[in-house]
């Protein structure tokens, strides 16, 4: 149960005055739904009305406040209604002209009454020598002067929501925060000199000037400690209960193992042999294995995966890998046929194109314990899929699937132990904070023999160039990727559409152009991205969905247009598409440069530090640098968590001091008892991570 102390927060917004049906749609659109949400949207601009010249002073372009005295009402002419109103006003160096149009005169005359003493403020402007401010922001009686709003919070805004219902509606939304209980430590607070949680949340609101709106700012620093200390401590919570879990004793005996190892043509790099090392110590454990192995592309994520399903076999259990599409489960269904050619393993591939009795007689041998190694798709989880023993479950690409799907598959078995795999390089930060339940292998060496990939920029202009180069390629029985940032041609942005180049190239080389991308029916994608990979298509033109796992050993080229479009690490996953074989491959990114030939600064950082780096984890955490979390990785689309306080980019020292305090914590006090441990509790539900709560309770 949620405390009651934060009850009046998590009331929905139309408990506000002023706040109806319409106008809470509006506000949810850029908040939430909940009072709580209108709390936690803070300013992204002020209005600065401290600057007060005379108005014989004030320069041309900028916001000023004046006090002055109103002299004369001009209306226009009968009949000339597109002219504006004029209202001429003086102070002590000069004259002011405020401008209304379309403004009833009525109100005008009832608002600026004529030898009345006024504040106004606004943008001024001056036009053929004269000053003007058109429809003043502020128009007060000089004697309520305390009451305007020196310094104006902005906050977000969306078509039909003005600013001074959202700040009105904000301020409703802040009269309404408890007192609660502190839950940081008290040498915490004085080693950053931090205020309380609300009153940080009632300053971070009220910027006093520009320095207020910094995320380095005492009060946003505060607010962004504590939501990023409640998924740290939410994650431990996740974590602590995962390792509750029981597992199952399967020693490996590597006999199995052996076999596969001497048929490689090459050795395992050290890091593959840490993480094998990692694993085997998890799978000899009582305890759930859930261990996540990242590995940039190309580090061999897939030899350690049959490794580790190999325990299971060797134990008389069975293992399942679980990919995202059809064509990377047939992908990964190959390679470990190849790897394990000669020895006996049973491997089987289930996906949704199974039908019939062919289906059948697939789950018949499952369940009767003939299949050691299970490869398909979102078909694992199906109902009618049962196994004989499932041990182990491989996911890859974690963040493709749900943390539901997951544990559907979980529950086809006794106990199984579990290996997420990702071919995207995180950022330590991201990792921290997306998959801190899990324990971690890292594959930082790419196998040997991988040949670097030659990477460079180009600009749009030389387009021809690059299609001869192909074509020579494609004389050479070579394969080439071309990838556009758009499906379709649009009229708002002037970047190539993936269906226009296909065309295009079809031109010149007919019968050898295929074309994917996300708006195809999965049918047509997985003939096309097939057609590829068996070699009947020699240029494949895509847009991203090729990013993750379509391996076609024998594609030497990657085109990328409009690379300043992309974010590093997708840059960097396109190019881990090509480089997979034994020919020197090339990644040529295409850019539009601007009229003068220039490219914006941080899309020319991005080029540049792909053209110096094929190291994964280094250009994830520039991403991160450059981007911010919120567009490193396509993080709205992955799974990653999205934060309204703290800026992962930012605060990264923070988010690695509320990891280590959450381990602590939870390491302390792993029931959350006592005052500190109510305290925690309430900040948990304040940031909506009760589900944490729940796994205390069941745990």
């Amino acid at each position: 149960m949620r405390p009651d102390i934060l009850n009046p927060l998590f009331t929905d917004i139309t408990a506000l005055n002023g706040v109806g049906p319409r106008i809470a749609l509006l506000i949810q659109k850029v908040a939430g739904p909940l009072i709580v949400d209108l709390t936690m949207t803070l300013p992204v601009g002020i209005i600065d009305r401290t600057y007060q010249p005379g108005t014989a002073a004030a320069p041309d372009g900028i916001r000023a406040t004046f006090q002055v005295r109103v002299e004369s009402h001009h209306p226009p002419p009968k009949l000339k209604t597109r002219q504006p109103y004029k209202v001429i006003c003086s102070d002590d160096s000069g004259f002011i002209v405020l401008i209304f149009f379309h403004a009833k005169p009525d109100w005008i005359e009832k608002s600026y009454p004529l030898g009345s003493h006024r504040i106004i403020s606004g943008k001024v402007e001056r036009y053929g020598g004269e000053l003007q401010m058109a429809h003043p922001e502020i128009n007060l009686p000089a004697n309520e002067a305390a009451a305007m709003p020196l310094i104006e919070p902005v906050y977000p805004l969306t078509a039909g929501l003005s600013g001074k219902i959202m700040t009105k509606a904000v301020a409703q939304a802040l009269a309404r925060l408890p007192d609660l209980p502190e839950w940081l430590r008290t040498d915490i607070i004085a080693k950053h000199q931090w205020p309380g949680w609300k009153e940080a949340l009632l300053q971070a609101h009220r910027p006093t000037d520009k320095m207020g709106l910094n995320p380095q700012a005492r009060d946003r620093q505060r607010l962004a400690y504590d939501e990023l200390l409640a998924n740290q401590i939410a994650l431990q919570l996740v974590r602590q209960a995962n390792r509750k879990l029981p597992g199952r004793v399967l020693p490996p005996t590597h006999i199995l193992r052996e076999k596969i190892l001497g048929a490689l043509p090459f050795q395992l790099t050290q890091a593959q042999q840490q993480a094998l090392s990692d694993i085997d110590a998890d799978m000899r454990s009582e305890n759930r294995m859930i261990r996540l192995l990242q590995g940039d592309v190309g580090s061999g994520k897939t030899i350690v995966a049959l490794l580790a399903m190999v325990n299971a076999v060797e134990n008389g259990a069975q293992a399942a890998l679980i990919a995202p599409t059809e064509i990377l489960a047939l992908q990964h269904f190959d390679t470990l046929k190849k790897l394990t050619q000669g020895i006996d393993i049973q491997i089987t591939l289930l996906t949704g194109s199974h039908k019939g009795q062919e289906r059948q007689a697939i789950l018949r041998g499952l369940e009767a314990g003939y299949v050691d190694i299970l490869i398909g798709t979102h078909a694992l989880f199906s109902e009618d899929v049962h196994y004989h023993d499932l041990a182990m479950i491989v996911v890859d690409e974690q963040h493709r699937f749900g943390v539901h799907q997951r544990l559907a598959l979980q529950e086809k078995g006794r106990r199984a132990d579990v290996l997420v795999t990702t071919a995207t390089p995180i950022p330590r930060t991201l990792a921290l904070t997306t998959y801190g339940d899990m324990d971690q292998s890292r594959l930082q060496e790419k196998p040997p023999g991988r040949l670097p990939v030659d990477t460079r920029a180009l600009p749009m202009q030389r387009l021809n160039h690059v299609i001869e180069a192909i074509g020579r390629a494609i004389d050479r029985g070579e394969q080439v990727y071309w990838v556009c940032p758009l499906v379709e041609q649009s009229d708002r942005l002037s970047l190539t559409a993936a269906q226009e180049r296909y065309d295009m190239l079809r031109r010149y080389f007919p019968d050898k152009v295929g074309l994917v991308h996300g708006k195809m029916k999965s049918v047509e994608k997985d003939q096309a991205v097939e057609g590829f990979y068996r070699g009947e298509i020699r240029i494949l033109v895509a847009t991203t969905v090729i990013e993750v796992g379509v391996d076609a050993p024998n594609a030497t080229i990657m085109v990328i247009e409009h690379a300043e479009q992309f974010g590093l690490a997708q840059l960097h996953q396109l190019r881990g598409r090509v480089g997979r074989g034994d020919k020197k491959s090339t990644c040529l990114m295409l850019y539009q440069a601007d009229e003068q030939g220039q490219l914006g600064e941080t899309a020319k950082a991005r080029l540049q530090i792909m053209r110096q780096s094929e190291d994964g984890f280094l250009i994830a955490e520039e991403d991160l640098r450059l981007r911010g979390a919120g567009n490193a990785l396509g993080t709205e689309q992955s799974g990653f968590p999205h934060y309204r306080l703290a800026d992962l980019a930012e605060h990264k020292s923070l988010l690695e001091m509320a990891h280590d305090d959450a381990r602590l914590i939870v390491q302390d006090n792993p029931k959350l008892e006592g005052s500190r441990g109510n305290a925690l509790r309430i900040l948990l539900y304040l940031f909506g991570r009760d589900e944490a709560i729940k796994r205390l309770r069941s745990g």
